[in-house]
């Protein structure tokens, strides 16, 4: 009984212990970014929405001439791309809808960005996937329509401009429809998408909710909401891209804008099981390669002899720079998917040029098109991103005027208009 009678009184003080010790609560790093008032006037946000939408057209039009073509190729026929040129090619639906276009004309690169434009301005505060879906339908359904118009009855060229437009758009279409009719439809149709590769598709778009956004993680947000047509980590890329534009509108540090690919993260990617987050792994991986070939060309004085293939006409720098150049092209060919429009592929391609031009936007823009690959496409992405970060006011006079003068007159998109639209909605959301 004695031995009952002492366990119990420890057992009593051991309770008594407990309730007296304090709780101590060590908490979490708060991760998340504050919405940031939208601190910029009107005339410079325009400025910078300007920017952005030519920026990517400058991209785009840069690269239409020789898209998917390979580096060797885009040399042998045109040296170095400095400038624009005409986009001798055949139409397509994803590309020109015109053969043998000038220089400074686009492709869907641009069209995106003009109905990216549309979808925001029109869902000013509604935006979200199912409103997205209804308007990508509508846009099929407006196409779909013309087909029994006169003019389309009574000149095959009308029917041809027709189907080619809708061509562009169903694919799109076909996985909006299935989203409607619930999940296993769904899932069946974007997983077919575009033979069901990882594409490039959500960045064709998403940067635009980048300029819209109020903060980095806001804009990614937004954009993971609305890239349906995307799958896997495809997805966490079109959240990156958005960021980064919005992050561009803030800063004019190259580091600093690369850095909010790996610290914006709402969706905890990088918690992912045995891989983390893959996205991270190319961003580092990429910044490595600039990084270490720079230094080596510093240190190695027989770097040029060890690096150098012949330098095609118009190299606008010089032969060290050029050296350096082929060694991120072998690096980057090194990790060349099985298409080129894989949206891992058209990342790696980004991070590594905007590290490589320090924010030099033509520099970037030369980078990125004589490599080949979806250059417009990369080009197109980069461009809205160094925009954004420089301005309208501040990219190349020429390749600018010539881009808005033929987008304008050539392919019927104003995008100074639509840079006005956007701006005008935007402070409209402020006030």
């Amino acid at each position: 009984m004695k031995k009952y009678a002492q366990l119990l009184v420890l057992i009593l003080l051991s309770a008594c212990a407990k309730e007296q010790k304090s709780s101590i609560n060590i908490p979490s790093p708060n991760t998340s970014f504050s919405q940031d008032t939208f601190a910029i006037s009107k005339e410079d946000y325009y400025d910078k929405v300007l920017g952005a939408l030519v920026g990517s057209a400058i991209g785009d039009a840069m690269g239409a001439s020789t898209e998917m073509w390979h580096r060797d190729n885009i040399q042998l026929k045109y040296g170095y791309i400095t400038n624009l040129t005409p986009a001798l090619r055949v139409q397509s639906p994803e590309g020109t809808w015109e053969h043998n276009l000038p220089a400074g004309a686009t492709t869907d690169d641009t069209r995106w960005k003009m109905l990216a434009t549309a979808y925001l301005t029109a869902n000013q505060n509604n935006q979200n996937a199912e409103n997205f879906v209804d308007f990508i339908l509508s846009y099929y359904q407006q196409e779909v329509e013309k087909l029994n118009t006169k003019e389309t009855f009574n000149s095959t060229d009308f029917l041809d401009d027709a189907i080619e437009k809708i061509d562009w758009i169903k694919e799109w279409a076909r996985v909006a429809q299935a989203y409607k009719k619930g999940t296993s439809a769904y899932l069946e149709a974007s997983n077919r998408f575009y033979g069901g590769e990882m594409s490039c598709a959500g960045q064709l778009y998403t940067p635009m909710f980048g300029l819209w956004a109020n903060s980095p993680e806001e804009a990614y947000v937004n954009a993971y909401a609305h890239s349906i047509f995307d799958i896997g980590y495809a997805k966490d890329i079109s959240g990156l891209v958005a960021a980064l534009t919005n992050k561009a509108m803030r800063t004019q540090n190259i580091d600093s804008l690369i850095t909010t690919t790996l610290v914006v993260d709402p969706l905890k990617y990088q918690d992912s099981r045995l891989v983390g987050r893959i996205s991270a792994g190319i961003t580092e991986t990429s910044l490595t390669a600039v990084l270490l070939t720079q230094k080596e060309a510093k240190l190695d004085s027989l770097f040029i002899d060890k690096n150098i293939v012949e330098m095609p006409n118009s190299y606008p720098r010089t032969e060290l720079d050029w050296a350096i150049e082929n060694m991120l092209f072998l690096y980057l060919e090194e990790n060349e998917k099985a298409i080129a429009f894989h949206s891992g592929e058209i990342y790696q391609i980004l991070i590594t040029a905007l590290k490589y031009a320090d924010g030099d936007f033509e520099k970037c823009m030369q980078f990125i098109v004589n490599y080949g690959r979806d250059n417009d496409t990369v080009a197109a992405v980069a461009g809205t991103i160094l925009g954004a970060m420089h301005g309208y006011k501040n990219l190349p006079k020429d390749l600018k005027n010539k881009v808005i003068k033929v987008n304008k007159e050539i392919m019927g998109i104003d995008l100074e208009v639509l840079a006005s639209k956007l701006t005008q909605a935007k402070y409209q959301q402020i006030n």
